[in-house]
């Protein structure tokens, strides 16, 4: 009988989208494959007063849900390479030991983005899918806690499999909501105007990266052929302290101003300072409008106010979402 403690995730970059490959790393979360195959049973007037057993499967695709668990410098990337843009190669920072991977949403042309299998399972039985990426995914953090992430992943198809062997645990490091900033600013002028003392939790939530399955008639048979791209949609939740910050903005929402947010983390010391980056960095760049803002709440005994940020196209900056994060990774392997 499979022992829950001897589950895991294992997932390695295809060289072609949809040719299953080997795993070359495992993931540091928890989450289950799931078979998501439609059945028809087809219903018929045939003189039996039961059902027949006549069934049909049209449809064959494949779901991971990575559970909500502490993000890191090192895996967060995984998440971002699969729903929003490939990169897998770091960028040298100057002279620096920190590679950057920068992540931005689609503007006026389609990004490629990585697609992985992934095995997962326990002792008793392995399973795959091939042409895996993802379709929804949630940064988010508050006070006195890890900043966690969160993904649901799309497949073409269940399979049996084994594990591939020798893969080792990744090192790894959270983030800390604590080692964070914030800036909100005008169009234009993102990362000016530094808010301290101020935003007590966030959540960044891709409901939609834009991604879509498609079947036509080409002889592949029941799974998804190719990917499309379409509008995405997503939200940054924000959690004030009701000071002058938090009624500042509640007036922007008021008068329909767009803002430009940046939440930045740092972590650990790089090895070798660079020309842009000492630390490594989780930053999160957000334009849009706000939503009205929440009534008065309280926490802690003080009053609080959340917005929501609607993610849109700022033509300014010409974007909507970019997701930085600086490691010491050449490579995602």
């Amino acid at each position: 009988m499979g022992v829950k403690a001897l589950r895991k995730i294992q997932m390695g970059l295809e060289t072609t989208a949809g040719t299953a490959v080997p795993a070359t790393t495992i993931w540091r979360g928890t989450g289950t494959i799931e078979d998501q195959r439609e059945i028809r049973r087809i219903d018929e007037d045939v003189g039996v007063l039961q059902r027949v057993n006549r069934t049909a499967t049209p449809k064959l695709l494949a779901g991971l849900a990575m559970d909500a668990v502490p993000a890191t410098f090192e895996q967060l990337p995984y998440i971002l390479e699969a729903g929003i843009k490939q990169v897998n190669t770091g960028a040298a920072d100057g002279a620096g030991s920190g590679l950057i991977y920068a992540y931005t949403m689609p503007i006026t042309a389609a990004n490629t983005l990585s697609y992985y299998t992934i095995e997962g399972g326990d002792d008793q039985q392995a399973e795959e899918m091939e042409y895996a990426h993802v379709q929804s995914f949630v940064i988010a953090g508050e006070g006195a806690d890890l900043v966690t992430m969160a993904a649901q992943w799309v497949g073409r198809q269940v399979s049996l499999c084994s594990f591939t062997t020798g893969q080792s645990i990744p090192t790894v490091e959270e983030i800390l909501f604590g080692k964070g900033s914030v800036c909100i600013d005008a169009a234009g002028a993102m990362g000016t105007t530094p808010k301290s003392g101020t935003i007590l939790g966030f959540e960044l939530n891709v409901a939609n990266t834009g991604v879509r399955q498609k079947w036509p008639a080409d002889g592949l048979g029941t799974f998804f052929s190719f990917i499309v791209t379409v509008p995405a949609e997503a939200t940054l939740q924000l959690t004030f302290e009701h000071d002058g910050t938090g009624v500042a903005e509640k007036a922007a929402a008021v008068a329909e101003t767009p803002r430009a947010v940046r939440l930045s983390f740092d972590g650990s010391a790089l090895t070798t300072a660079g020309t842009t980056y000492t630390y490594k960095t989780l930053q999160i760049d957000a334009w849009g409008y706000w939503d009205p803002f929440s009534k008065i709440d309280e926490r802690d005994g003080n009053d609080i106010v959340t917005g929501t940020l609607q993610l849109c196209y700022d033509p300014t900056d010409a974007k909507m979402l970019e997701i930085t994060v600086v490691n010491e990774l050449a490579t995602l392997t």
